[in-house]
């Protein structure tokens, strides 16, 4: 195929070559924001991602004269395999130069990968776990992407396109938001009737009893519950959840922390809402996603001391039971006053699916804009 070489990738050396190479590719694009670096080492690694207790994954790179010009990582999920009756492998980490012939090779490497494990659907782009990036983006191109979520050349679906026999398995959408200068009247009155009709309660958790007491893995249980019958999902297992909590939830400014009680069940957890001043613009001044020498400083700044005008709404989830009972209103109306007490003007709505008419309907109170759609696409493997 035109000079081209797949080699899978070995060792320390390889890997870093293999996360390397993403930050080569669009270290000119105004559009993107670099992945933390450690974090992608981190996920990428099976002596330390617990994903891989449910997880098989070998990774892939595509040379051209002896250059590197693509890679990709073959994923089989046993657990989310098992969960939607699947023999799927899916793909994940696809980046490539503006090449048919390097595209091509690298996901008919991933589908005899898979072929050979006894798969017979490829699907992706998809992680490892819910928790990891998923979908290719589609439209959007000129819009400022997100450290949680994945940017892409516009070349990449036409090659999606043109290698053949791939179709749509499943779209999401995110949204940018503008935060009210009030609380709009729907979510207010409705948050009042839900506390006096139902009993439900926002408690803003305090460090102990995120750390302490069991709440920050409780958000992941309870996560494990309300995305159950989501595109994809596989259930988080208790090794991920504590690794989760220990990357994420233990630096989160817990004002900007929501959790829905309710005091007639002994104060049980009920939905959730977790969210992050944005680090975009601090992941565009560091070097390659590194802290060192300077990144962590900026990264503090937006972090610590909110010196950002976006926050990302990153995780909401209610229990099925208590949706009809408007407990996600009593999320709003408290982080939207979060928002308004840090001076936020922007709020961007992470990825959500195209048909979760629930969530995306929220956004009718507000003014927003969906700017960003993904796709995850599939194929028979033959």
């Amino acid at each position: 195929m035109k000079n081209i070489e797949i080699r899978k990738v070995d060792g320390k050396k390889g890997l870093k070559e293999f996360i390397q190479f993403r930050y080569d590719l669009y270290r000119n694009d105004p559009y993107d924001v670099p992945y933390l670096y450690s974090d992608e080492v981190f996920t990428l690694s099976s002596d330390k991602n617990a994903s891989f207790d449910d997880c098989e994954a070998d990774y892939f790179m595509a040379y051209k004269d002896g250059k590197a010009v693509g890679r990709i990582a073959a994923i089989i999920n046993r657990v989310a395999n098992e969960k939607w009756n699947h023999k799927t492998v899916r793909f994940g980490w696809f980046d490539f130069i503006d090449d048919l012939d390097v595209s091509r090779e690298l996901i008919r490497t991933v589908e005899e990968w898979g072929r050979e494990r006894g798969m017979t659907q490829i699907v992706g782009p998809m992680g490892f776990a819910d928790t990891d990036r998923e979908g290719m983006l589609i439209e959007g191109f000129k819009e400022y992407s997100t450290m949680y979520a994945s940017y892409n050349y516009p070349y990449y679906p036409e090659h999606m396109e043109k290698l053949g026999g791939f179709e749509k398995d499943n779209d999401y959408v995110q949204s940018h938001v503008r935060v009210p200068e009030e609380v709009p009247e729907k979510f207010a009155k409705l948050a009042e009737m839900v506390e006096k009709r139902y009993n439900l309660r926002v408690h803003k958790l305090t460090r102990r009893e995120l750390m302490k007491e069991g709440y920050g893995h409780e958000v992941f249980n309870m996560l494990n519950i309300t995305y159950n019958d989501l595109y994809g999902f596989a259930p988080l297992n208790q090794r991920k959840v504590d690794q989760l909590v220990n990357q994420y939830i233990r630096i989160a400014d817990l004002n900007l922390v929501s959790i829905i009680v309710d005091a007639n069940q002994n104060n049980k957890m009920v939905g959730f809402g977790i969210t992050f001043p944005s680090l975009s613009d601090a992941m565009r001044k560091t070097r390659d996603g590194r802290l060192f020498p300077f990144g962590w400083y900026h990264l503090l700044k937006a972090i610590k001391k909110h010196k950002v005008d976006t926050v990302d709404m990153l995780l909401i989830g209610v229990l099925p039971e208590y949706r009809a009972k408007g407990a996600n209103a009593l999320i709003f109306n408290d982080l939207i006053r979060q928002y308004q007490r840090y001076g936020f003007t922007w709020a961007e709505a992470m990825q959500q699916m195209e048909t979760n008419d629930h969530m995306l309907g929220q956004w009718q109170y507000l003014e927003s804009e969906q700017h960003r759609r993904l796709r995850c696409y599939k194929k028979l493997i033959k």
